[in-house]
C-alpha cells in the first residue's frame, strides 16, 4: 500500500490566553485516580509520553491557538489507555518507540473527551469525577480548542510515516487511525455500553464509557504497532477493555460497594484470562497494571 496521506489542518481563531507552565520532569496535576503512577515501569512509560507530548506541542505562534491546547493536553496527567498502548506494543515482542506516537494521540483522544465532559457550563451534568483541573479558559474555547485537539492527533499519527515507501509501517498506522476513529465515533460510544456492566451495577456506570473503551482502543493499537497477530490484537483488547471497567468503577465509586468489587474481581480474573496464551515473560508488565489498580 502507497503512504499513509492524512493533511489536517488546525485553524482555530481563539482569544484569551495564559501563561503556560515551562517544560520540567513530568508531574502529574490532578488527583484523578491512577495507583499505576506508584510503579516503576509504568511511571517510565508515563514520563516518555508525556516527553513526546512536549516535543508536538510547543508554544508557538498563533498563540491564540497553541497555548489553550497544551495547557489542556497537560492539564491531565497521562492517560493509563496511553500507557497501556506501549505496554501491548512491548507485550507483542515491539520496541517502546514503535508505539509512542500511537500512545500520544490516545492521549489526546482522552483530553478531548475530557474536556467536554468538564465544561463549565451551567446545568451540565459531569460524567466523569470531578478533577481539580483549572479553567484557565473560557467555555467556548475549551470547547474549540477540544475539538482542535482530535484532528491534531490525527496529523501527529500521519507524520510518523517517515518513509512512505515503509508499506508495513503504513499499514500499521492506517490500521490504527482506523481503531481510534472508531473508538472516538459513533460506534465507539455505542460499543461502550454493550456488556453487563450497566446491568450489574447501574445506570451510574454509563459515566466515563467512552474513556474506557479508549483503554481497548489504546492496548489494541499497541499491538497493531508492535507486529502483533490478528489473535493477539484482539486478546490485548479485551484485556484493556476490561481494565477500563476496573478504573471506571474504581473511580465512580471509589471501591467502596461490595457488588462493584465483586464485578472487579470478575474483571481481573477475565483480563488474566486474555494474557494466558502470551510468553509469561513478555506480559509480565502488562499484567502487573490489573493488580496495581485493585490492590
Amino acid at each position: 500500500m502507497a503512504g499513509l496521506h492524512l493533511h489536517l489542518h488546525l485553524q482555530t481563531n481563539l482569544s484569551r490566553s495564559s501563561s503556560p507552565r515551562p517544560p520540567s520532569a513530568y508531574q502529574p496535576t490532578t488527583t484523578l485516580l491512577n495507583p499505576t503512577r506508584n510503579a516503576p515501569y509504568w511511571d517510565s512509560i508515563y514520563s516518555d509520553i508525556h516527553t513526546h507530548l512536549k516535543q508536538s506541542i510547543p508554544i508557538r505562534e498563533p498563540a491564540t491557538v497553541y497555548e489553550p491546547m497544551h495547557h489542556l493536553t497537560f492539564a491531565l496527567p497521562i492517560a493509563t489507555a496511553s500507557a497501556l498502548c506501549v505496554a501491548a506494543c512491548e507485550a507483542v515482542g515491539g520496541h517502546r518507540d514503535d508505539s509512542i506516537v500511537a500512545a500520544s494521540t490516545i492521549h489526546l483522544m482522552h483530553t478531548t473527551i475530557h474536556t467536554h465532559d468538564n465544561l463549565l457550563l451551567s446545568g451540565k451534568k459531569i460524567s466523569e469525577p470531578v478533577s481539580e483541573i483549572s479553567h484557565k479558559f473560557s467555555p467556548g474555547i475549551e470547547l474549540m480548542t477540544g475539538d482542535g485537539i482530535l484532528p491534531f492527533g490525527f496529523e501527529l499519527l500521519a507524520g510518523a510515516v517517515v518513509n512512505e515507501n515503509d508499506n508495513d509501517n503504513s499499514e500499521k498506522i492506517l490500521k490504527v487511525v482506523i481503531e481510534i476513529s472508531r473508538a472516538m465515533g459513533a460506534q465507539g460510544m455505542i460499543n461502550g455500553g454493550d456488556d453487563e456492566t450497566s446491568d450489574e451495577v447501574g445506570s451510574d456506570q454509563w459515566r466515563g464509557q467512552p474513556t474506557r473503551q479508549l483503554h481497548g482502543c489504546g492496548a489494541a493499537c499497541g499491538a497493531i504497532m508492535g507486529g502483533g497477530s490478528t489473535e493477539e490484537i484482539e486478546q490485548l483488547r479485551r484485556f484493556g477493555v476490561f481494565v477500563g471497567k476496573i478504573q471506571g468503577v474504581l473511580s465512580g465509586k471509589g471501591g467502596s460497594g461490595g457488588g462493584e468489587m465483586g464485578l472487579v474481581e470478575k474483571w481481573r480474573g477475565l483480563a488474566m484470562k486474555e494474557l494466558g496464551c502470551f510468553d509469561s515473560k513478555r506480559v509480565e508488565q502488562i499484567s502487573s497494571i490489573v493488580n496495581v489498580l485493585c490492590d
